[in-house]
């Protein structure tokens, strides 16, 4: 893959590249606290919190794919600032070269965004209220790392206001 791929399409202010990097960035505290968990170090957890989720063991499984999946749907966010975003990459079949669907990407980007606030606010509001057995200073940390979720969707809505705006005028 060329170095271009990874390049900002010009005319991308500083707000929308910051926006659209911060949104692939937020779920890397709560994803290495959910790693660490499924490895076994309990930060600040009581064996009995850790045996509810089935930790290390099974439970182990289920963190790790919700880190890997959390990610892989924050990092198309990118996109809306790169040109593979505009147009398919070379290398996919069957699509390669071709345009990217400005109106496809904003709908999925704009449910996306709805979703994620959404889901940030009730899962951080849970968070906040937990009753979770163990130190007291776990339940700070889990707040601490599960916060910058909250910026995930209104930082989505934002870069997918400037893409549709910068794709609406190119055309």
């Amino acid at each position: 893959m060329n170095s271009t791929a990874f390049r900002s399409v010009p005319g991308v202010p500083r707000w929308a590249k910051w926006s659209a990097h911060t949104v692939a960035l937020v779920n890397i505290p709560s994803g290495v606290w959910r790693l660490g968990l499924a490895a076994g170090i309990p930060f600040g957890l009581a064996q009995s919190e850790m045996d509810a989720m089935k930790t290390p063991g099974w439970g182990s499984l289920y963190l790790v794919f919700l880190t890997v999946f959390s990610e892989a749907v924050a990092l198309p966010a990118l996109g809306l600032i790169q040109p593979w975003g505009e147009t398919w990459p070379r290398w996919l079949p069957f699509v390669g070269g071709e345009p990217v669907s400005a109106r496809k990407v904003v709908i999925v980007s704009s449910l996306g965004a709805l979703a994620t606030t959404i889901y940030a606010g009730l899962f951080v509001c849970t968070t906040f209220n937990a009753d979770m057995a163990g130190e007291p200073w776990a339940d700070l940390l889990i707040s601490v790392l599960y916060a910058p979720l909250l910026l995930w969707g209104p930082l989505l809505a934002v870069v997918t206001w400037h893409y549709h705006r910068r794709r609406s005028q190119a055309s």
